[in-house]
């Protein structure tokens, strides 16, 4: 296959950064996706002098393996990262030939330290945002640590396997055969689950802080940015980094840039904060916040963190409908992200759940691929804009339902229909299907809050216009609070509100 020429240009800058000779073995047979994967890794061995070509048997055909010179380091590609897989493919050649990945120390300490034999396996789609998280993640860990490997197989070019090992969601890994999670997971989170969590000890001799922000979104970032260079001991603690910013494609609404995506906006947003003096402690989540003389953080692990003032920034999740099957069925069937899973139920029915843009958005995303879409709304009308609505009925292979109430969603050892009610008639519906897309809004984070800071009947923190809560000290931002609206530019900007509002509570108090 001949690589596009902007691509071809990209890669180039890269390849000349490659410290060390690297070899690129494939294992290719004489079917047609062999032969692509083969055309596409002789272009990149023609585009370097440090790139070698060898031919061989690996576990899985078509595929390739990046290693050096003298060492297997235990990455194999199979099929062809593109997409969204194509900045997995340049790191883990710039990994291997020696460039140092850019992570944190502790987390380079905790992966060399892992003595198990771990064969990782990641199923991923090429439309898939969330899968080069965990793909450049188990590709760092196969290079430092020479007990572990990965293998990324492309769902397209493996769908027997898809079927077989019946998976529904991107990514889906495995270890040493057995299932180890699915969705997005950060390097941190696959750490945690290997050697478990931090106990509380790691926290016993953390001074007080003067800000300490909760949740490591936009909203967060952006309060810890501004609370460090205002000179003060700043610290967040998050179960993440980036929120539901991860989970968003496309982004063109951020002033001053006309078009990024979720996850690169977060790597660069997390580069920023780092450049401050910053104490940023993951995979961590608060329990409780109650004002004493200071403000106590309590955290799942017990650890308890002491600080002048506090900024709450936990951001919001996708909302769940509530009924039987749902949490069954997750990741089997049930699904929150059409760019990722979609690409799974290629020439099957679907449903989605939701008549506001993001429902809309994805009924039309869907109907591209899949057989037969079923958009089922609650309310009388779509809410989605007039605009989203058009493109929608114009397609022929759509059915909007309004007015009606999901029942439940059905299913053996995966997803096989749904049930809904008609309002008006209360007539009682089911329609199969094998795929079931919840797109109905999001909702606040905020339920370890319960008897603390005042929130509104949606659980979203009240705050003034300076982001104080109704506790002295402590103070919010983001999509937890009851702001107008939901956006990232909102949110950093009431990240940099409710800093500037602690920093002025500490002078006056």
């Amino acid at each position: 296959m001949a690589l596009d020429q902007g691509i071809k240009e990209q890669l180039a800058g890269y390849l000349e950064l490659l410290e060390q000779n690297i070899v690129l073995r494939v294992s290719v047979a004489t079917d047609e996706s062999s032969q692509k994967l083969l055309e596409f890794v002789e272009e990149i061995v023609a585009m370097s002098p440090k790139i070698r070509l060898e031919h061989g048997s690996l576990a899985k055909t078509p595929s390739f393996s990046v290693e050096r010179e003298d060492e297997d380091c235990g990455i194999i590609f199979a099929g062809i990262p593109l997409g969204e897989e194509f900045t997995s493919f340049i790191l883990a050649l710039l990994q291997v030939s020696g460039r140092a990945p850019k992570i944190d120390d502790k987390v380079v300490t905790k992966i060399k330290n892992i003595s198990q034999s771990l064969q990782f396996e990641s199923y991923i789609s090429l439309t898939c945002h969330n899968c080069p998280d965990v793909v450049q993640a188990l590709n760092i860990m196969s290079v430092l640590n020479p007990n572990i490997s990965h293998t990324m197989i492309e769902g397209g070019s493996f769908k027997d396997e898809i079927e077989a090992r019946n998976i529904m969601a991107v990514p889906t890994v495995f270890v040493n055969g057995e299932l180890f999670g699915s969705g997005r997971m950060t390097i941190d989170e696959i750490i945690e689950k290997i050697v478990g969590a931090a106990d509380a000890s790691e926290f016993e001799n953390k001074d007080p802080f003067d800000v300490l922000v909760i949740g490591a979104g936009p909203a967060g970032a952006s309060a810890a940015i501004y609370a460090a260079r205002k000179g003060v001991r700043t610290g967040i603690v998050a179960d993440t980094f980036g929120g539901q910013v991860l989970e968003t494609l496309s982004i063109e609404n951020v002033i001053g840039t006309k078009y990024t995506e979720g996850p690169k906006l977060v790597a660069q947003i997390e580069e920023h904060v780092h450049e401050y003096n910053v104490d940023v402690m993951k995979q961590v989540r608060a329990k409780s916040i109650e004002k004493k003389e200071n403000v106590e953080v309590t955290l799942e692990n017990g650890a308890v963190l002491t600080t002048k003032t506090a900024i709450i920034s936990t951001g919001a999740r996708w909302r769940n409908v509530g009924v039987p099957g749902e949490q069954e069925f997750k990741n089997k069937g049930v699904a929150y992200c059409p760019h990722c899973d979609g690409p799974l139920f290629e020439g099957k029915n679907v449903a989605v759940i939701g008549g506001g843009n993001s429902g809309i958005e994805a009924a039309i995303d869907l109907a591209g691929t899949t057989k037969h879409v079923t958009v089922l709304e609650f309310m009388p009308e779509l809410k989605a804009d007039q605009v989203l609505q058009e493109r929608l009925y114009s397609l022929p292979n759509v059915t909007v339902l309004k007015n009606v109430q999901t029942k439940e969603i059905t299913g053996q050892d995966k997803v096989n229909g749904i049930t809904y009610v008609n309002r008006d008639t209360a007539e009682e519906v089911h329609i199969d299907v094998e795929g079931v897309f919840i797109l109905i809004g999001l909702v606040p984070n905020t339920e370890f809050l319960e008897g603390t800071v005042e929130r509104n009947k949606m659980g979203e923190i009240l705050i003034n216009k300076h982001g104080e809560t109704s506790v002295p000290g402590v103070f919010a931002a983001g999509d937890c609070t009851d702001s107008a609206y939901k956006q990232i530019i909102i949110s950093m900007g009431s990240g940099a509100t409710a800093a500037l509002g602690a920093f002025d509570y500490m002078i006056r108090n």
